[in-house]
């Protein structure tokens, strides 16, 4: 079976068994704190396995982006050194939401393996849960149980806590899981020894294939278990590994998955796969890279210098330095294999396909971007060499800098201090590491109580859309600790507070009951759960309250969303169709809005923009709003869906316009585009490669801009004397400056030549070396800098040094011939950053030429003593 195949087999399969077959969440994690990418299949169902939703299909199958670099589950360093572990990778799953359990779990497990795929039964072993006396954990028994209908006793093991009890975190549900492993060696290597003693050994051959999980507990925060109301099974088995099975494979690297994008990384590089170790582990690095990268790209995450967009980058930079260090690529080269990859998988994720250019573009700039990063990091590491003698250790602060700063791998550093007979501090540099790494944890400690359940209900109802002010009772809450800060977290029945998502903030407003107000500060959500923020809990949590929004703030807010929708209309209307939503943020001061384009907007550009947009506002376009729009059907009617985000089977669609805006969007809007009053760009910048940013503001914002420009217009006025003509007054004002400011140069270059004369006549000779150490008073740097370059065109086997008073303050330039640097072993930034003490500064250069400047003038007439010194004892 080939890979498409196989895919098809598993949803056919379980299509049978009932299952509604759903498409894969997002790679990237929008509403869930405790996560930043989907990291397992069950991710997009927390809800119904914690309980706040309920299923609409009580089984469902389906194959979902998993993406794993980062935390507990963390498979970054193990990628291309062995051959099955991968950043992003798929996993195919079955899920029974109180529904059936482990009977049909298991059977269809090995019917589908057996049957279908036709994996040879012998091959496969079924590991269970022995228990845990310390959690007063028992044996799961059911499995085993259901499993002796099926196997020989000898291929079903025992796994402890740690292989076969599955939690979601360190709260919430979990449960033992029974996997099912194959061995896949040769029969004389299964002769020599027996596939069940090497089952959770690591063996490249002997693999876990597929986890079923059971889900019978919820984890408390204080540790303890309880049993779930309902229980719920939850699979995952990885794609890539059971192509490798089902294609008779060694590696998952060599099944249709892979091979493709490897034969192209081959052509590119000109190594061939398979003859040598160390190109081999470069070529699977960067084949399972460039599926990571493409992935989330398309999902809407773009490499950036925070958070999950600098883990993609960090991605993206450990493929190019492979490429780099191991196959010879020194230009951009992965841009080149997306499109491969779009052709392996578009059927099943047309959102690689449908942004195939945008997705290449910016992997492109991302890596030329990273190219120059790398050369300026080969140019410290050379300044480094320089700095050192042989056998001196690196210290890990600057290895630790190499690799933040530069993307430097140890074993790069390590490699290249080698090749110069160094040493490096690698203890030093693992101190650093943990430091930084335990930064990061403070700063994303949080301390969540468990629930405090106050009464059942059904669903969350949201009423906002309607509705400013609703009678609501708390159904559960909680104390949150973050940093110093303590604060709860509110569920209510139902709400008219808008939970931050699609870009748009969520509401503030208060939680009323009796005489005691409760001010809601923040409302998000976790998963699709409405959450309201606090700062203390209402007098009676039992009792009713009024739940109030900031009714000013959301109108404004609603204007801006509004506005967004507008605005994306016309950029495609202007830009072309290629625009597409990128990110953004609506609240009720500002909008920010990103896009796809590869250039900066021109003016005329902007100016049409913002006038379509105005005149649809002036054309009081009622709002078309319409619940519960089956997703085809809402399609169908050109609704524009953002990348990135997860539709359900039916959908919000909000238009302006048949012809003109209609989208995809849970947020809340103005009935008619009139109510905006008008729109003003103010920004139209550059966020990443190839995503621009509008920043723009409408209604009681845009009017306070548009007077706030009127009066300074009237105050510039005032201050030109009210001429006739402004602009005539300011390119008058400009002519006269420039003239001012050449005559100012000149009498600069007048002062600077003074000085040479005066200095020429204290050049001294120390046997054929030319030696000028001197004070000067010049009137800036640059005369400084040309003075020495004069000095060193005029004067062979110089050192010089100046310490020069620049209009108060201090500065050092040290200038050195080439032959004197090459045969007296001197090092200008060297020479300056010690003399630069004297002054309380710091500097450095190379090794002909370096300035340094400072603080204390004062200091001036020892730095040059200092120079003498050192004069007479290198020269």
């Amino acid at each position: 079976m080939k890979s498409t195949e196989i895919r098809r087999e598993f949803f056919e399969f379980f299509k049978e068994k009932g299952h509604q077959i759903v498409p894969s969440a997002p790679i990237v994690v929008k509403n869930d704190p405790t996560l930043m990418f989907t990291n397992a299949g069950m991710n997009q169902f927390k809800d119904y396995f914690l309980g706040n939703k309920d299923a609409q299909n009580p089984r469902v199958a389906d194959t979902q982006k998993c993406l794993r670099v980062s935390g507990k589950h963390n498979d970054l360093e193990e990628v291309g050194i062995d051959t099955y572990h991968h950043t992003m990778f798929e996993m195919l799953g079955n899920w029974s939401f109180g529904d059936y359990f482990k009977k049909e779990a298991i059977e269809w497990a090995w019917e589908l393996l057996t049957t279908r795929y036709k994996l040879p039964a012998e091959r496969l072993y079924a590991t269970i849960f022995e228990g845990d006396p310390k959690e007063n954990l028992t044996q799961d028994t059911d499995a085993l149980e259901l499993w002796k209908n099926i196997l020989p006793e000898d291929r079903i093991l025992l796994g402890n806590k740690k292989d076969n009890f599955w939690e979601m975190g360190d709260i919430g549900p979990c449960g033992p899981c029974s996997e099912l492993h194959i061995d896949l060696r040769s029969e004389a290597e299964i002769a020599k020894v027996p596939g069940r003693d090497l089952v959770n050994q690591d063996h490249p051959q002997v693999i876990e294939i597929w986890n079923l999980v059971f889900m019978q507990f919820n984890r408390l925060a204080n540790g303890t278990l309880e049993p779930l109301p309902s229980t719920h099974v939850d699979t995952g088995m990885g794609f890539e590994r059971l192509a490798m099975a089902i294609q008779g494979k060694t590696s998952n690297y060599d099944t249709d998955v892979f091979q493709p994008i490897i034969q192209e990384i081959s052509a590119i590089s000109g190594f061939a796969y398979g003859k040598d170790e160390k190109t081999d582990i470069a070529i699977r690095v960067i084949a399972d890279h460039i599926r990571a990268i493409t992935f989330t790209i398309a999902d809407g995450q773009l490499p950036s210098n925070n958070k999950a967009g600098y883990v993609i980058r960090r991605i993206l930079r450990r493929a190019v330095r492979y490429g780099y260090n191991f196959l010879n690529i020194k230009e951009p080269f992965l841009y080149k294999l997306v499109s491969i990859l779009s052709e392996q998988m578009g059927e099943t994720f047309p959102e690689v396909p449908s942004q195939l250019d945008f997705i290449a573009r910016v992997v492109k700039e991302e890596e030329a971007s990273f190219l120059r990063t790398l050369d300026n990091g080969l140019r410290r590491m050379d300044q480094i060499v320089a700095d050192s003698k042989e056998g001196d250790s690196m210290d890990g602060k600057i290895v630790f800098e190499l690799y933040d700063t530069y993307g430097f791998p140890l074993d790069l550093t390590e490699l290249i201090a080698r090749e110069n007979k160094l040493n490096v501090d690698t203890k030093g540099f693992e101190k650093e590491l943990a430091a930084q790494k335990d930064r990061s944890r403070q700063a994303a400690a949080v301390d969540k109580g468990d629930w405090t359940q106050v009464r059942d209900t059904e669903d969350v109802v949201f009423t906002g859309y309607t509705s400013y002010e609703e009678k609501s009772q708390i159904i559960k809450y909680r104390q949150v600790k973050e940093k110093k800060k303590e604060f709860f977290q509110i569920v209510l029945n139902k709400t008219p507070f808008y939970a931050e998502s699609g870009g748009q903030v969520g509401d503030t407003g208060y939680l009323i009951s009796g005489d005691s107000k409760v001010r809601v500060f923040d409302t998000k959500k976790e998963n699709d759960l409405i959450i309201h923020y606090t700062d203390k809990l209402p007098a009676n949590p039992e009792g009713t309250v009024t739940a109030r929004v900031d009714a000013d703030r959301r109108q404004l807010t609603k204007c801006n969303h509004s506005a967004t929708h507008l605005l994306h209309a016309a950029l495609r209307e202007v830009l072309g169709d290629h625009v597409q939503q990128k990110g953004s943020l609506v609240n009720d001061k500002i909008l920010r809005f990103d896009f796809s384009h590869f250039s900066k907007m021109t003016e005329e550009e902007i100016k049409e923009v913002e006038q379509i947009v105005n005149r649809k506002i002036r054309e009081n376009i009622q709002a078309d709003i319409q619940d519960g729009v089956p997703i085809e059907e809402a399609k169908a009617k050109g609704a524009m869906a953002l990348f990135g985000e997860k539709y359900g089977d039916s959908v919000r669609v909000v238009t302006f316009d048949p012809q003109y805006s209609v989208e995809l969007c849970g947020g809340t809007h103005v009935d008619s585009t009139g109510k905006i009053g008008m729109l003003k760009i103010v920004s139209e910048s550059s966020v990443a490669s190839g995503v621009r940013r509008i920043e723009a503001i409408t209604s009681e914002k845009a009017e306070e801009y548009v007077n706030d420009q009127l009066n300074l217009m009237a105050e510039l006025k005032e201050l030109l004397r009210n001429p006739k003509d402004m602009k005539q007054a300011l390119l008058d004002l400009l002519e006269e400056k420039n003239k001012l400011s050449k005559e100012i140069e000149a009498l600069h270059k007048e002062q600077a030549a003074g000085a040479k004369d005066q200095l020429k006549a204290k050049v001294a000779a120390i046997g054929d070396v030319n030696i000028l150490i001197a004070e000067v008073a010049l009137p800036d740097a640059n005369a400084l800098k040309q003075l020495a370059f004069e000095f060193r065109n005029e004067f062979n086997r110089l050192f010089m040094v100046l310490a020069a008073d620049i209009n108060g303050k201090p500065q050092i330039a040290v200038m050195i011939s080439d032959e004197l640097v090459a045969e007296k072993s001197l090092h200008a930034g060297n020479i300056v950053k010690d003399l630069a003490k004297n002054i309380q500064g710091g500097g450095g250069g190379q090794p002909f030429f370096a300035t340094a400047g400072g603080k204390n003038l004062a200091g001036i007439p020892a730095a040059v003593e200092q120079a003498q010194v050192l004069a007479k004892e290198k020269l």
